[in-house]
C-alpha cells in the first residue's frame, strides 16, 4: 500500500531536476494532506514543471492575468466556502479509491529568481509553493485578509515540521 500521494509530473522545462522535484513534491503535498488529517495515498495530483513563457500563457488563459507567476493551481472540485474565515469543505472520500485533487504548474525561472531575490533556499521555496498550491486545491484562499492569515498559519506550521523557516517572516 502506498503512503504518499499519487503524483504525475509533466516536465516542459530544462531547469528542473525531475527526480529531486518529484520527491520534493511528494513530500510537500503528502505533508499538507497529513496536516489536514487526510490519507495522502488516496489522492492524485498532476504537476506541470514549466518555464516563464508557459506559466504566463496559463495565467492569462485561466486567470485572465497577463503576468508571470511562480505557481498556479486548478482544483478538480471547488471546496471553498465563499465565506471569509471559514475552513473549506472536506473532501468527500466515500466509495472512491483514488481522488484527483487537481493540477498545478510551477515555473522554474520565476521561482529561482524569486528565491534568490528573497534570500531563500531554492528547494525550501519550492516546497513552500507546493504546500501553498496544495492548499488551494483543497479550497483554501488568500484573497481576503482573514483567509490569508488562516492559510499562512497552516503553511508556516507545515513548513516548520519540514524544518523550513517561516516564509512570511512572522514571529
Amino acid at each position: 500500500m502506498r503512503s504518499k500521494i499519487l503524483l504525475e509530473v509533466i516536465n516542459e522545462s530544462h531547469g528542473w531536476d525531475q527526480k529531486i522535484f518529484k520527491t520534493l513534491a511528494e513530500n510537500a503535498i503528502s505533508s499538507t494532506l497529513l496536516y489536514l488529517n487526510y490519507d495522502p495515498s488516496i489522492f492524485e495530483v498532476a504537476i506541470l514543471t514549466c518555464d516563464d513563457k508557459k506559466i504566463s500563457e496559463l495565467n492569462h488563459e485561466f486567470c485572465d492575468k497577463s503576468k508571470t507567476t511562480n505557481i498556479l493551481s486548478w482544483p478538480e472540485k471547488d471546496l471553498s466556502t465563499k465565506i471569509s474565515g471559514e475552513m473549506p469543505f472536506r473532501v468527500s472520500i466515500l466509495n472512491q479509491s483514488i481522488i484527483f485533487l487537481g493540477n498545478m504548474a510551477v515555473s522554474y525561472q520565476f521561482t529561482m529568481a524569486e528565491a534568490k531575490e528573497q534570500g531563500k533556499n531554492f528547494y525550501d521555496h519550492v516546497h513552500h509553493l507546493l504546500v501553498h498550491g496544495t492548499l488551494h486545491l483543497l479550497g483554501f484562499a488568500h484573497d481576503l485578509e482573514l483567509d490569508a492569515k488562516i492559510m499562512e498559519k497552516i503553511e508556516v506550521e507545515i513548513l516548520a515540521k519540514a524544518l523550513i523557516s517561516d516564509p512570511y517572516g512572522q514571529k
